[in-house]
């Protein structure tokens, strides 16, 4: 990782190694993965058991070979109607599987929630994946996890949709850019330390806020990599990549209809910079949006050197969760 001391400012990534810098720290700090994990942590991780429902695994939802999902129902299905809980993974846009969220799955699936964990295409050496694309696929994946649902007998009728890092930025995109096409109300969103916006001035941890060519050209590689389509560096000088980032920048589609949202973000986050997701919470602020927003004063892109405000984070969610999507 870059870093800047105070009397010499950071220089732009090499060409070639900046998309590789990002992605591979990105899926380096995967949010919540702790050497030592909290003792209070327990109160939101459940083992999947016939005792609390029943767990429906690589369900099909496109042609791609990632597209699979799996369904958590509830061992209650008494109920005329259920809401839907979506947690996608972390792993940097590169990595991760739906299987490592099964804790939390199975914590939801305990309360009585539908719950769902959804794969996409990760972006590799040898394919054109994006979190536009990536965002495109889990679109595309919501209508076959409701049908799906409802098959079994578990109609749904409100959906939430969450995630960590690379999981929230994708969570937050659906939820802020594409609830209007959505097969139920999206009533709620919650996550981590996932990008929203894509200023070069945020991202002056790779040095993109330079003002040099080179710095340009480093900015329209890595954001024309996330977005999936070519920038230049004439678009950055001038500030029309702004408006061409748009489809991935979920701080942009917030409106005063965008669903309540509780976030949280680590003030030393050296992957996602942490002045970006101020972007976020002014959005939130501006738009009356019901939110909470936690600020890890100690942390990175973990959040692991603020236990007391993680728990807090969490208390948040299961509020909000009662708040929006009562039982």
């Amino acid at each position: 990782m870059i870093r800047r001391n105070r009397k010499k400012r950071a220089k732009a990534v090499p060409l070639g190694v900046k998309i590789l810098v990002f992605f591979a720290a990105f899926a380096g700090g995967v949010v919540s993965k702790f050497a030592i994990v909290p003792s209070w942590t327990k109160d939101y991780r459940a083992a999947q058991k016939d005792e609390t429902g029943t767990l429906k695994t690589d369900l099909s939802y496109g042609d791609g070979e990632a597209n699979k999902f799996d369904l958590y129902l509830p061992k209650d299905d008494t109920k005329e109607c259920y809401g839907l809980v979506v947690y996608l993974h972390a792993g940097g846009f590169t990595s991760g599987d739906k299987a490592g969220d099964k804790d939390i799955l199975s914590w939801l699936c305990s309360k009585r929630y539908v719950a769902c964990g959804i794969n996409y295409t990760l972006r590799t050496e040898t394919n054109n994946a994006s979190v536009l694309s990536q965002s495109n696929e889990i679109k595309a994946a919501i209508p076959k996890v409701i049908k799906e649902a409802e098959k079994d007998g578990y109609r749904i009728d409100k959906m939430a949709i969450a995630g960590g890092s690379a999981g929230h930025t994708l969570a937050m995109l659906y939820a802020y850019r594409d609830a209007d096409e959505a097969p139920v109300p999206v009533v709620l969103t919650f996550g981590a330390v996932g990008p929203s916006c894509f200023y070069t001035e945020d991202w002056d941890n790779y040095g993109l806020d330079a003002d040099s060519e080179e710095s340009r050209q480093a900015a329209a590689e890595l954001f024309g990599a996330m977005l999936g389509e070519k920038l230049t560096a004439e678009e950055i000088k001038s500030g029309a990549y702004i408006e061409k980032m748009k489809p991935i920048s979920a701080a942009a589609w917030i409106t005063p209809d965008a669903p309540p949202t509780v976030a949280a973000y680590g003030a030393h986050d050296r992957v996602q910079p942490f002045k970006a997701s101020l972007r976020l919470k002014t959005a939130l602020e501006e738009n009356g949006i019901d939110h909470q927003y936690f600020v890890c004063s100690h942390s990175g892109h973990g959040l692991q050197n603020d236990n007391a405000v993680q728990k807090q984070w969490m208390e948040a969610i299961e509020e909000y969760l009662d708040k929006y999507m009562p039982l």
